[in-house]
Order: structure tokens, then C-alpha cells, then sequence
């Protein structure tokens, strides 16, 4: 096939007059270990084997970790955990969300169907300049200790990053 100049100028627009594109911010995959990490030694304080899903802001898994004796479900929750503190648009920890649908009854019924979202604690948005970057979810424990096992991960990514005083 002849190369005539048309195939180039299929490759790059250049005459763009309005923005069609944007930038945005997404958890590193550094950060995603670090909050890995952090998770598992707060999990080993706690003497409790959990998996852990560290998920962009699109909800695309970014890692994950399945301690040794984590069920065969924990690793899957952790995953639809992490999913839902951003799937759901409001920044919120997926306890939160709980409440937010059970007071709402048109979400309660129409959530439950919805295959992949949690509503129990162990998913925590992660944010950055006020931006969800991404979230973390945690299961293996009762939700409790879920709660406190993503806190310390998102604790350990917001200590690691901040500005020196």
C-alpha cells in the first residue's frame, strides 16, 4: 500500500480547537505496594490472615496480596471492596456507603443486583489534593478489622507523602 501522507494524518490530530482529552490522577503502582504492605503487617499485629486489593481510579486492580491461610472468598471481596469505594462516585469508605443506601430505599433495591459492590466495611477510597486516586479493600477479618487494616494502609500512603513540618 502506498504511503500518500493520508495514514500519518490518521495518526495524529493536530487541528484539535476544544479540549477533548483530560488529565487525571491515579494511584501509583510504588504507592499500591507500599499500602500492601502496610496492610499485611497491620493485619499480622491483628493475628489475622487477609487478602488485600489496592484498585486504580477506575476500579482496575492494581495489586493484590493473599496472606498465607486468607480464605479462598477473602481474596475476591478485597477486590469488590476496593471496587466499590470508587465505583460508587462519593468518596466514601464502603461503611459509609451502607448507610447512605439503607436510609435510601430506592438504592437498597436496586444496588443488590449490581454484582460487584460491597457494602461493608474493609473498602477505603484512597485521595489525593481531594481527588479519588483509587481505593483499597480488605477482607479476611470480621469488617471491623477490614476497617482498620485499609486505615492503616491509607494512614501509611498519606504519611509516606507528606510535606515535612
Amino acid at each position: 500500500m502506498p504511503d500518500n501522507g493520508e495514514i500519518d494524518s490518521l495518526r495524529e490530530c493536530s487541528n484539535i480547537t476544544e479540549p477533548s482529552t483530560f488529565s487525571k490522577l491515579s494511584v501509583s503502582g510504588q504507592a499500591a505496594e507500599l499500602m500492601i504492605r502496610a496492610a499485611a503487617d497491620h493485619a499480622r499485629t491483628l493475628g489475622l490472615a487477609v487478602s488485600i486489593a489496592v484498585v486504580d481510579e477506575s476500579g482496575l486492580l492494581k495489586a493484590f496480596a493473599r496472606q498465607d491461610g486468607a480464605s479462598v472468598i477473602a481474596g475476591e471481596l478485597a477486590i469488590d471492596k476496593a471496587y466499590t469505594a470508587v465505583a460508587m462516585g462519593f468518596g466514601l469508605p464502603t461503611d459509609e456507603l451502607f448507610a447512605t443506601v439503607d436510609g435510601d430505599r430506592p438504592l437498597a433495591l436496586n444496588l443488590p443486583g449490581r454484582g460487584r459492590l460491597v457494602l461493608v466495611g474493609g473498602g477505603q477510597p484512597i485521595t489525593a489534593d481531594e481527588v479519588v486516586i483509587g481505593a483499597i479493600g480488605v477482607a479476611g477479618g470480621h469488617y471491623t478489622h477490614d476497617m482498620q487494616i485499609a486505615e492503616a494502609a491509607v494512614r501509611a500512603f498519606c504519611d509516606a507523602h507528606a510535606e515535612p513540618v
